[in-house]
C-alpha cells in the first residue's frame, strides 16, 4: 500500500482537535516492535508540533522489550490496560472551587461570572466538602428567609461587611470568627425595640437600623454584636466612641433597609449551603459505574476527586453525551480482536501496520499505511525520513531493535530490502552493530527458565477470526526447545484455558528456535480439527515447522488454509 505524502499529513494534523489526547498504541500483549513503534511515532508527532500525541502500551513489557528500554534509558510508555469509557475521558478539568469560608453571595457572583452551574466547596487544603448548586442554594435561602422562623444563621462580621459592600466604622474583636447571628430590623417603636433586645440579650445580636439616632444609642448601650446603619448613614462621633468602649462593631450599608435585610442572609459561609449528599467519583471509575450515581444527584453533576479527596474536576450528564477527550492511532495491528479492550468507543485516526488486513470498522475515513515489510518500526523510521525530521538519538536505537526483533536479525522470511536499508541506516547513525545488538536482544527475550507457562503463552498472543471461527496464536523465541517440551503439559493446559475462554477452535504456541530458525507448534484444539493439520507431528499435540519463524508471513497463511478447509 502506498504511503501518504508528507503534505497530506501536515494538512491532516492541522485540522486535528489539539485539545484531545491522541494515544498511539500497539496490540494487546505487545511485542518489541509494537511498543517501540508507538514511542517513535509519538515522538515524530511531537517534533511536528503536536504535543497532544502520547505513546501507550496495551500490556506489560515482555523481558526483551523491558531490557531494551532499560539498556537505552528510555522511559516506558503509559500503560493502558483497557480503554473502557472512564470518567477521565469525559470530565471537565480546571474546575473552579470555592473556599468553605467564602460568603454565599460571593460564591453565587463567581458562579454567575464563570457561567458555572455548580461549584465544589473545599477546605483550606483543597479537599472536597460539599457542592454548591442552584437548587440546593434556593432551598437553603428559603429556609433562612422563612418568616415563620427566627432569623438565626452562622456568619462573621467580615462576611457581612463584604456581602453588603459596607463601610467599616469600628470593628471589635475577631471579625473573621463565625457566630450564630440573631438578625433584627429596628423598624418598631423604641419601647418595642428595647423589649425585643432584652428578650434576646443572651444572643449575638445584629441590628439593621436606618438613621434613627436613639436606636443607634440603644444598640450600643445594649452591647449588640453588630450595628448596621443603612443608606450610607454614619453614626455620630460620640456614639462611635461609646461603641469602641462597649465593643460594639459598626458598619455602614450603602443600601436602604429592605435590600440590606435581604442581602445579609447571603453572608453565610458557603459551607452552610453546600449539598453534602452529592457523592464523589474518581477519574478511573467507569462510566457505567457512575451513571446511576449521576441519575440520583439533584444537580446532575458529580465532583471528581483524587486519592487525597482533592477536587480535580467535574462530570455531568451532559459531559457523557459529548465526544470523549481522547482519540486513537493503532500501530503494528489492525484487527479489532487484537486491539486494546474498549477501543470501539473512540475515534480512530490512523493505522500503521505490516500485517494482513483484518476487520476494524471505522466511522470516518482514516489514514491507513500498510506495507509488506518486516516490522512496523521500518515504517516509522521511513516516515521520519519522508518528513525530513532527524531521528532523535534515544529513538533510533529503539527503532533498530524493533526491526531486528521482528525479523530475527534480518533472517526472517518477512525481511525485505527496505528493512535491510533502514536497519543499516539506523546502525550507522547509532554506531550499533546489527548482529551484536540483534543477538543481545534475542538472548534477552529467549530465556524461559523459571517463567510461568501462562505468562509465556500470553506475552505475545494474538486472536484471529476467519468467518465464524476464532483461534489464537502465541509465539515465543528460545535458544533451545528442550525446556518447553519438558514442560509441555503446563503449556498445553494454558492453551486449553485460552481456547475455552474465547470459545476458539484452537489455541497454539509457536516456539521458535533462534539457533536453527525453525519452530515447534504446541496446540490444543477441537478434536474435529486435528485431521486438518498438515504439519509433521513429532508427538501428541506437537508439530514441527521446518524453516518457519514468522507467525505473520509463514504460519498464519498456512493455518488459515487449514481453518478454511475445516469450515467447508
Amino acid at each position: 500500500m502506498r504511503v501518504a505524502r508528507p503534505e497530506f499529513f501536515c494538512y491532516y494534523f492541522a485540522i486535528m482537535e489539539s485539545e484531545k489526547t491522541v494515544y498511539i498504541i500497539g496490540h494487546k500483549n505487545p511485542d518489541t516492535d509494537a511498543v517501540v513503534s508507538a514511542v517513535a511515532y509519538a515522538r515524530l508527532k511531537n517534533l511536528l508540533g503536536f504535543n497532544n500525541y502520547k505513546a501507550a502500551r496495551a500490556g506489560h513489557l515482555n523481558p526483551q522489550t523491558a531490557y531494551i528500554f532499560k539498556k537505552f534509558d528510555v522511559p516506558r510508555p503509559e500503560y493502558l490496560p483497557d480503554l473502557i469509557p472512564k470518567v477521565k475521558y469525559f470530565m471537565q478539568y480546571n474546575v473552579e472551587t470555592v473556599d468553605k469560608d467564602v460568603s454565599v453571595w460571593e460564591s453565587i457572583v463567581r458562579m454567575e461570572k464563570s457561567e458555572n452551574r455548580v461549584m465544589p466547596v473545599v477546605d483550606k487544603d483543597g479537599k472536597y466538602l460539599s457542592l454548591l448548586h442552584y437548587s440546593g442554594f434556593a432551598k437553603g435561602v428559603l429556609t433562612i428567609l422563612n418568616p415563620e422562623k427566627k432569623h438565626h444563621f452562622s456568619t462573621s462580621i467580615n462576611l457581612i461587611q463584604k456581602t453588603l459592600n459596607a463601610q467599616p466604622i469600628f470593628i471589635s474583636g475577631d471579625a473573621d470568627k463565625n457566630f450564630n447571628a440573631s438578625i433584627h430590623v429596628a423598624s418598631s417603636s423604641v419601647e418595642t425595640f428595647v423589649k425585643r433586645l432584652d428578650a434576646h440579650a443572651s444572643e449575638d445580636i445584629v441590628v439593621i437600623a436606618s438613621d434613627r439616632e436613639e436606636i443607634h444609642k440603644i444598640c450600643i448601650e445594649h452591647k449588640v454584636k453588630l450595628l448596621i446603619t443603612t443608606s450610607g448613614c454614619v453614626i455620630k462621633k460620640e456614639l462611635r466612641e461609646l461603641a469602641e468602649k462597649n465593643g460594639v462593631s459598626v458598619i455602614v450599608s450603602p443600601y436602604s433597609t429592605s435590600p440590606t435585610s435581604m442581602l445579609i442572609a447571603y453572608s453565610m459561609p458557603v459551607s452552610t449551603m453546600g449539598d453534602k449528599e452529592i457523592k464523589t467519583v474518581r477519574i478511573n471509575d467507569t462510566v457505567s459505574k457512575i451513571k446511576d450515581i449521576l441519575k440520583d444527584a439533584h444537580c446532575k453533576y458529580l465532583p471528581v476527586v483524587d486519592e487525597e479527596n482533592k477536587v480535580i474536576g467535574m462530570i455531568s450528564e451532559h459531559d457523557l453525551m459529548k465526544e470523549p477527550n481522547i482519540e486513537v492511532i493503532l500501530v503494528d495491528h489492525n484487527e479489532i480482536s487484537q486491539a486494546v479492550e474498549g477501543i470501539e468507543h473512540y475515534k480512530l485516526l490512523e493505522v500503521i501496520d505490516h500485517h494482513r488486513i483484518g476487520s476494524i470498522p471505522t466511522k470516518n475515513p482514516i489514514t491507513f499505511i500498510n506495507r509488506p515489510v518486516g516490522s512496523t518500526a521500518t515504517q516509522i523510521a521511513g516516515l521520519y525520513k519522508e518528513f525530513k525530521i532527524p531521528i532523535p538519538k534515544d529513538i533510533a536505537p529503539l527503532l533498530l531493535c524493533g526491526i531486528l526483533s521482528d525479523t530475527l536479525i534480518l533472517q526472517s522470511a518477512t525481511t525485505t530490502e527496505v528493512d535491510r536499508e533502514i536497519a543499516e541506516y539506523l546502525s550507522s547513525i547509532t554506531n550499533l552493530d546489527i548482529k551484536e545488538l540483534g543477538n543481545e536482544i534475542l538472548i534477552a527475550g529467549s530465556n524461559v527458565s523459571g517463567r510461568d507457562a501462562g505468562e509465556l503463552v500470553r506475552q505475545d498472543l494474538k486472536e484471529y477470526t476467519e468467518g465464524k471461527v476464532v483461534y489464537t496464536v502465541s509465539q515465543i523465541e528460545v535458544g533451545s526447545t528442550k525446556e518447553v517440551l519438558e514442560r509441555k503439559i503446563d503449556f498445553l493446559n494454558e492453551l486449553e484455558i485460552e481456547r475455552r475462554s474465547r470459545k476458539a477452535l484452537f489455541s497454539c504456541l509457536l516456539v521458535t528456535d533462534i539457533t536453527t530458525l525453525s519452530s515447534l507448534m504446541l496446540i490444543e484444539c477441537d478434536s474435529k480439527f486435528v485431521q486438518f493439520i498438515t504439519f509433521p507431528k513429532t508427538e501428541e499435540n506437537v508439530y514441527f515447522l521446518q524453516g518457519v519463524v514468522s507467525r505473520k508471513k509463514q504460519l498464519i497463511p498456512l493455518i488459515t488454509e487449514q481453518v478454511l478447509n475445516y469450515s467447508k
